[in-house]
Parts: C-alpha cells; structure tokens; sequence
C-alpha cells in the first residue's frame, strides 16, 4: 500500500490512537483505555498512516523478561485487508526479538489471521494472572470470555 508510514507514537498522538480504537471499543472488542492510560503505556504503541489519517494501531505490552502480549490491534474499517494488521504484528514481533521476549501472546477474535501469522492457540488457563486482573477484569464479558488465546515462540 502506497503512502504508508508506521511509527511510534509521541504524546501528542494520543488522540489518533484513540480514534483508530474507538469503533473497536464501542463494539466491546477492545478493552477501552484511557488517556492516561495509554500515556503511561505509550512507548508499547505503534501507530500506521496512510497520507497522515491513523489507520492502525497495536501495542507490545511486556509481562515479563520472557512474555509480551499484543493487544489493542485495530485497523480503520476502510482499510483492512489491505496487509496493514500483518504489518502491524510484524512490527511488534521483530520489537519483542530486539527485546529477548521469547513468547508473545494475543487474545483475540480473530484467530485465523493470527494463526497465519504463527500464532498457536492455548488454553486460556496458561495466561498469566497478572493479565486478568489488570485487563480482563474491565471487560463487560468476563467473566464469560469469548476470545481466543493465541501464543507465538519466538
């Protein structure tokens, strides 16, 4: 895709994160996170444009010195099949190697198009507590999860 530029966000792009996740939290598919929120975690995100509109956003959210979680990936509706999510998980996989992750996790709904990206389901059992108790919990469908788990070894 022509006039596509993928970079890690700065404070004041907040508010294109934002945009880009909002169809995606109003549908409840994604976990809404606030601008404090997303502050804080700002150097997980990376964001996609297409001739300066956001279009895409993913966060690499670091659990420990061996496991990541991507979460937040969302593509404009206008945009998807477009190879801009694969680009975005790209992006985050060669991130989490250059860290020394060695597992990157995804909870998600769209398990063939992270399965064709290498990612393995497991059983959501293996997710690590931390990660229920600081997202799931804020979910309006937990506890009666819907989502699939997914794992990559890097």
């Amino acid at each position: 895709m022509k006039n596509v530029e993928i970079k890690k966000p700065t404070l004041r792009d907040i508010i294109d994160i934002q945009s880009v996740l909002e169809p995606y939290v109003k549908e409840g598919v994604i976990l809404k996170r606030d601008d404090d929120e997303v502050a804080t975690n700002i150097r997980s995100y990376t964001l996609v444009y297409n001739e300066k509109k956001p279009v895409g956003v993913a966060a690499l959210h670091v659990f420990s010195p061996f496991l990541g979680e991507i979460r937040s990936l969302a593509v404009d509706k206008d945009f998807q099949g477009k190879g801009l999510g694969k680009l975005l998980v790209d992006t985050l996989l060669k991130e989490a190697k250059e860290l020394g992750l060695k597992e990157v996790l995804v909870l998600t709904y769209k398990r063939e198009f992270f399965e064709k990206l290498g990612f393995i389901e497991i059983d959501k059992e293996a997710i690590p507590d931390k990660k229920i108790w600081a997202d799931c919990i804020k979910c309006k469908f937990f506890p009666n999860c819907n989502e699939i788990a997914l794992i990559k070894y890097l």
